[in-house]
């Protein structure tokens, strides 16, 4: 028996901001979701979700803007 325990890759910056993407838009297949456990940190989550709220809000005004100018 091999005691060893297994260290789980960690996700890159693509994968989390593609799982924080589909998380916005609701739409996960829950094979994705598993895989999306297994491989991404909370804190890569959270840092993911800040960064993508913040787009989202920055776009927004953004468009905003540039209807209203």
């Amino acid at each position: 028996m091999n005691n060893k325990q297994q260290v789980p890759e960690r996700a890159s910056a693509l994968q989390v901001a593609k799982a924080v993407f589909w998380a916005f838009l609701g739409i996960r297949k829950k094979s994705d979701l598993d895989h999306d456990a297994r491989m991404i940190s909370p804190m890569q989550v959270v840092i993911g979700g800040l960064i993508g709220a913040i787009i989202f809000v920055v776009s927004i005004l953004t468009l905003v803007k540039l209807i209203t100018s």
